[in-house]
């Protein structure tokens, strides 16, 4: 099993967090002597077979916070990458993950996978992995991607459009529920 980070994810209000799991053809950090990048349909055969996915926190199965076997968790192949959306569940985990993505402490997503095909280049310095059907066991939202040009947004749309004091009362009642 193989894991990595790329992501891009929003908090919105309430309990659900929404982003990209992998975002396609952008490059991850060094992985120790490679780098990494997915190409568009990597995920196609896996979805089609819908597979029990898991969200976790950091890759910890004590963490679990969707799977798509319960309907807490969706996934989808776009054209930019693995979008996800993950129901979180009210636990101290998942209040705890909602308040440091929406402060922007936690910036980032990972995911585990076993390559199905991979094809492998010499790049300028290292070596380039190219992920081209991947199985995949796992999205987990983590403060360490391995994907550095992703980012966190807590967004409430909900919200747009209604005066400044509102918003901010608004705001204000979810940080008190989430602690």
């Amino acid at each position: 099993m193989e894991r990595r980070g790329a992501i891009e994810f929003r908090a919105t209000a309430g309990n659900r967090l929404e982003g990209y799991a992998a975002l396609f053809n952008s490059s991850s950090a060094d992985l120790g002597g490679f780098t990494e990048i997915i190409r568009p349909g990597a995920f196609t055969r896996a979805l089609a077979a819908s597979p029990d996915v898991l969200a976790l926190f950091d890759h910890d199965t004590r963490y679990v916070l969707g799977r798509t076997g319960a309907g807490t968790l969706h996934l989808e192949e776009d054209a930019k990458g693995l979008r996800f959306s993950i129901d979180v569940a009210a636990t101290t985990t998942g209040k705890d993950l909602l308040l440091s993505v929406g402060r922007g402490d936690i910036r980032g997503a990972s995911f585990a996978f076993i390559a199905k095909e991979d094809r492998w280049m010499q790049g300028n310095a290292v070596m380039i992995r190219e992920l081209l059907d991947v199985d995949l066991l796992d999205v987990t939202i983590t403060a360490n991607p391995a994907y550095p040009e992703t980012s966190v947004a807590r967004r409430a749309l909900e919200l747009a459009g209604k005066p400044l004091r509102f918003v901010l009362a608004q705001r204000y009642i979810e940080t008190l529920e989430a602690i």
